[in-house]
């Protein structure tokens, strides 16, 4: 009898994690666990679903992207989550990062520049019982004050240096993740916040859509 197209997608997502996660080095239990759950198709358009689980970005809307799983799972293990964190996500986008962070965090705040893909995001997150997010459409450089000070932040678009709202909304001890750099020779860079001031540590090389607004790139 045929598979049906849950099962192959359930088969793609284990083969996803074991071989681009798991032998690419990453170990976090929680962020393996996370992105077996989470159903990476249901974030793509519906004529792109059938590269979901590819080893590379995909095209979204609004001109932008979803993440490579590897990265999308880097960058969440760099946070050292923990079931009582308070995440600051800049760049909603599908809503697939916000997804795995809402599965290892205690709550996630997400900002998105486009009012289109913050409501298909949310729309999603609703649909798989999501419910620990909030959701705001705005300027993600400038972070989200309110809510400050948060154990984690992470950016899913390049800026040109580490955006200085946000370091000053992460709490000590906190983690940032960002690309940094001009488009198309990016670092993905870890922010360390400590009494003393921030400590910055290159990761590794990557590629991100732009950062738009005040503490980002202006175009």
């Amino acid at each position: 009898m045929p598979a049906s197209s849950e099962e192959r997608n359930r088969s793609e997502r284990e083969r996803m994690v074991a071989e681009q996660l798991a032998q690419r080095g990453i170990r976090s239990e929680a962020v393996l666990a996370a992105m077996r759950r989470i159903p990476r198709e249901l974030f793509l358009p519906a004529g792109s679903r059938g590269r979901a689980y590819a080893d590379g970005a995909q095209p979204i809307d609004c001109g932008q992207t979803i993440s490579q799983p590897y990265m999308v799972g880097r960058m969440t293990e760099l946070l050292e989550p923990r079931p009582e964190l308070s995440v600051l996500e800049i760049g909603t986008g599908s809503g697939y990062q916000t997804a795995i962070l809402a599965c290892v965090a205690k709550h996630v705040y997400t900002v998105e520049w486009h009012l289109k893909l913050m409501n298909q995001a949310s729309r999603r997150l609703e649909k798989l019982r999501l419910k620990n997010v909030s959701y705001r459409c705005g300027d993600g450089s400038l972070g989200w004050p309110e809510r400050a000070p948060y154990e984690a932040i992470i950016v899913t678009a390049g800026a040109p240096d580490v955006p200085e709202p946000l370091c000053e909304q992460l709490a000590v001890g906190g983690r940032l993740v960002v690309p940094v750099g001009p488009t198309g020779d990016q670092t993905l860079v870890l922010v360390r916040k400590t009494e003393e001031g921030a400590q910055q540590i290159e990761v590794l090389k990557c590629r991100f859509v732009k950062l738009l607004g005040a503490a980002g790139w202006r175009e």
